[in-house]
């Protein structure tokens, strides 16, 4: 299977995961998920693992879900699914690093392709409807069971998974790309255990990920083995900053009421408990989130001004306080507090977490313009991120901006591989134009060069069903 097609089908998949609820950019986890996932990816170019055809082609982006089961997988084309359950009960991110990179492996060896070449009797889009049925078989087994039934692709479903050997091949180069990044080798066998004890409660009985697969005593015992090798180290300990940031994947994935009172009945005991500072911060971090969202904001504040007390003497921990102080306060409705708390510091607003909010806190505070002028910037350099341009869409509409707003809009949509929807928007934004609503005739030009675009990736799409 060529480069190219295996990334159209991955496109595919990825399109019909964006449209799930369950679907979430949330930019903090992103951020500290990317971050990891970029230093593997240099260990494994570093190493030749990572082919610059590779390299180029494949979209390499991270997919998170609100899914509370612990599993992450690879699919087609780059794209990674992390669910949030797997970022809340990891204990550090040598942990997460150590999935991260065995699934990393599985797209550099290319094992999806070398399986899906195998089905001669099966086109690749009746594989994909197999893939997105197992996904769906996450929240309901029966309506996942349906759609893989519906694809035609349940006799290929073991065929699917990946074999042994591949497994072997995973665990090995992951892991020698993991610590070529720096990670400490220790998480890989924890994970493994985790894992392991995971599987034993989180089986439903439905059609597994592509990646799935049993966790076998064998492979833990190679892990432990490969670690004899090396000098003994401690074991890995529990950072604030990754405390903080499981808890914010708890929260994220249980939005129910009753998850959030436990958060702040579970902050109210700790405060006589004898914790670790890390874990002091989880629950603080927690209880402060969980608090907004129950829109108990006085509750909120005070639960965050004990975590900013808490870190104030951890750089890392104490920029990601500051990041919750500006959200509790946009969810307040101060926007000008968030503001504030966002001010521009030495490296400006390179961070995709502090952007985002401070272009959310400016908007609302009349200060559009601005905005507009840091998103452009961003796009320009990633023109793949949904978010960037729904917020620079709303920094358009609040400058009265109506054709830019809605081709910004319309890009949101390609950015998330709806071209249909793309090009719905930019035939609206056409109609503007002829309706003299808000003439500029430089972004008219703009609308009529990528309305073809879409047009032309609209009718290869066609081609491919």
């Amino acid at each position: 299977m060529s480069t190219s097609a295996e990334r159209r089908l991955g496109d595919r998949i990825a399109r019909e995961i964006y449209r799930d609820p369950d679907y979430i950019d949330d930019p903090v986890l992103v951020d500290y998920v990317q971050g990891i996932w970029q230093r593997l990816r240099d260990a494994a170019r570093a190493r030749g693992e990572l082919s610059a055809e590779l390299d180029e082609r494949f979209a390499w982006e991270i997919l998170l879900g609100r899914d509370r089961s612990v599993n992450a997988f690879a699919l087609p084309g780059g794209y990674m699914g992390v669910h949030l359950g797997l970022i809340a009960v990891v204990t550090s991110e040598d942990e997460l690093a150590s999935v991260l990179a065995h699934e990393l492996s599985h797209i550099t060896q290319r094992h999806i392709s070398r399986l899906i070449g195998q089905q001669n009797s099966q086109g690749p889009w009746v594989i994909a409807a197999m893939i997105l049925g197992a996904l769906a078989a996450s929240r309901s087994p029966q309506a996942g069971s349906a759609l893989i039934a519906g694809g035609q692709a349940v006799a290929i479903q073991g065929q699917l998974n990946f074999s042994r050997d591949m497994e072997r091949e995973a665990d090995r180069v992951g892991y020698s790309v993991m610590t070529q990044a720096g990670f400490k080798p220790q998480g890989f066998v924890s994970m493994f255990e985790k894992l392991q004890q995971a599987n034993r409660f989180n089986d439903t009985g439905a059609f597994p990920y592509l990646r799935s697969h049993p966790l076998t005593t064998e492979r833990i015992a190679d892990m432990q083995a490969r670690q004899q090798l090396l000098p003994r180290a401690a074991p890995a300990s529990l950072t604030m900053v990754h405390a903080m940031l499981a808890a914010r994947a708890r929260i994220l994935s249980n939005t129910d009421v009753d998850s959030r009172r436990a958060a702040l009945s579970e902050a109210a005991v700790v405060q006589q408990a004898p914790l670790t500072p890390a874990r002091q911060s989880a629950v603080f971090y927690a209880a402060a989130l969980a608090a907004s969202g129950l829109r108990e904001f006085a509750q909120a504040a005070r639960w965050h001004a004990r975590l900013e007390t808490l870190v104030r003497d951890n750089a890392p921990a104490a920029y990601q306080a500051r990041l919750l102080g500006a959200e509790l306060a946009l969810d307040a409705g101060d926007a000008r507090r968030a503001a504030a708390v966002l001010a521009p510091g030495p490296d400006g607003l390179k961070a995709r977490p502090v952007l985002f909010l401070w272009a959310r806190a400016m908007t609302q505070t009349g200060q559009a313009a601005q905005v507009a002028e840091q998103l452009q910037t961003w796009v320009a350099q990633w023109p793949r991120d949904a978010q960037a341009w729904q917020l620079l869409s709303a920094a358009y509409a609040a400058q009265g901006l109506r054709l830019r707003a809605v081709r910004a809009d319309a890009e949101a949509k390609a950015a998330h591989l709806d071209y249909a929807a793309a090009q719905n928007r930019l035939k609206a934004a056409q109609d503007m134009v002829r309706q003299g609503v808000g003439v500029d005739h430089f972004e008219a030009s703009i609308i009529d060069t990528r309305s073809r675009e879409i047009g032309l990736l609209l009718r290869e799409q066609a081609l491919e069903r």
